[in-house]
């Protein structure tokens, strides 16, 4: 799968670097957006994702937030953020508004997936998805157990939690499949956050989180 990102004219892409303003999952979110990009951050909380690629890296970011405290947190950071609903008011940003959408851990929490998805592949050729993997090892002890996963990455209680279509690796590739996606790059995750590397046939198994850098259908890089 390539990393590559192609954004706006004159962006240029970048080598992989710390981020030590960021916390790591978004490190690498950030290592998948060229210099230059026009950046939509769904459910950026306080926006330091928007914040290090405008500062650090010359792109122009907006975020979108329906907490309305993050969203006071994020303007008050000099964050352009703006307060929807993502389930329900997506359509009111354009066809090819953004080089790419990004939403990071919030996709097992929204209501309508699907729709969230098809929205994000309209506004912008690119997406980049980070979601907690219910399928990790020991999620599936805790099943046995009798007892509810809970894990770095996923660190809810049952009755807390704002996720509610948790989903394996296996089970979110098939959907992104059927929902017309390419993805031309998966970056995984340890159980404890760190970035980590293993064969397809463990990967389900061992990796506490994914990141995903989607192209829609037509626009996958050759």
């Amino acid at each position: 799968m390539s990393g590559r990102l192609p954004a706006g004219a004159g962006a240029r892409r970048r080598r992989p670097t710390r981020h030590l303003d960021l916390r790591d999952d978004l490190a690498v979110v950030a290592d998948l957006i060229a210099d230059g990009s026009r950046v939509l951050d769904l459910g950026c909380a306080d926006g330091q994702l928007v914040r290090h690629l405008e500062r650090r890296h010359g792109c122009t970011g907006t975020g979108v937030e329906i907490d309305p405290e993050a969203v006071v947190e994020a303007i008050g950071a000099g964050v352009s953020v703006i307060e929807l609903d993502i389930d329900a008011q997506l359509h009111e940003f354009g066809d090819d508004s953004y080089d790419v959408v990004v939403l990071s851990k919030v996709l097992q929490a929204t209501r309508r997936p699907a729709e969230v998805l098809a929205q994000m592949s309209r506004i912008a050729p690119r997406c980049i998805v980070s979601v907690p993997n219910f399928g990790l090892w020991s999620h599936r002890w805790r099943l046995l157990r009798g007892r509810m996963p809970m894990s770095p990455q996923m660190p809810y209680d049952w009755h807390d939690t704002p996720n509610i279509h948790n989903a394996t690796l296996v089970d979110l590739e098939e959907f992104l499949a059927e929902q017309g996606f390419t993805v031309e790059q998966r970056i995984l995750f340890d159980a404890a956050g760190r970035v980590a590397s293993w064969p397809d046939p463990l990967a389900n198994l061992l990796s506490g989180a994914a990141v995903y850098l989607l192209a829609r259908g037509g626009d996958a890089t050759p």
